[in-house]
């Protein structure tokens, strides 16, 4: 049984965490191009997608823990340190990701799609300065400090997976 849910764990943080610290990482710099570019609907469509793709693998992503408590359970040691470690982790990537991530994207693409509607009004009504009235609300800092978090977020992730792996002071035999 051990094997089955130290399986399903792992392939779950694969499947669900390795999508969400890709996309979260490509979307600072595809946010600055759409901003650079107002206007470029392929460009709104990529940071749309990437934040989807950002949202739906992080409510997958509940199953990492569930599965992982379960196989620690089952190995007993739950009371390890790197396990205690790692949880705690686990926990301040997901408020991150939570906090900080997913809701300065949602601001980003709110700000952009303003943008957009405010070039689509401009068009007819006389000019650029209509298509930059959005552009107040979200730039580039926005994307930096996005960048940040998102760094922090998979710095976070990739420090659980190294005490996963390595399980200092374990005795089952890393």
């Amino acid at each position: 049984m051990n094997k089955f849910l130290l399986a399903v764990h792992v392939l779950a943080a694969i499947v669900a965490v390795g999508p969400v610290t890709v996309a979260a990482s490509m979307f600072p710099p595809s946010a600055r191009k759409a901003l650079a570019e107002p206007g470029d609907a392929q460009a709104l469509s990529t940071v749309r997608v990437l934040h989807r793709i950002c949202r739906v693998y992080a409510t997958v992503g509940v199953a990492v823990p569930v599965f992982g408590f379960a196989t620690a359970k089952n190995m007993g040691v739950l009371g390890d340190t790197w396990l205690i470690v790692s949880i705690a982790l686990t926990a301040l990537a997901a408020v991150v990701l939570a906090a900080l991530v997913l809701p300065r994207q949602t601001a980003l693409m709110e700000g952009m799609q303003s943008m957009e509607e405010s070039i689509e009004e401009g068009v007819g009504g006389g000019g650029q300065g209509a298509a930059y009235a959005g552009a107040s609300r979200v730039g580039p800092r926005d994307t930096a400090r996005l960048a940040m978090f998102t760094g922090l977020f998979n710095l976070l992730w990739a420090t659980v997976t190294i005490l996963m792996i390595v399980r200092p002071g374990s005795t089952t035999g890393a």
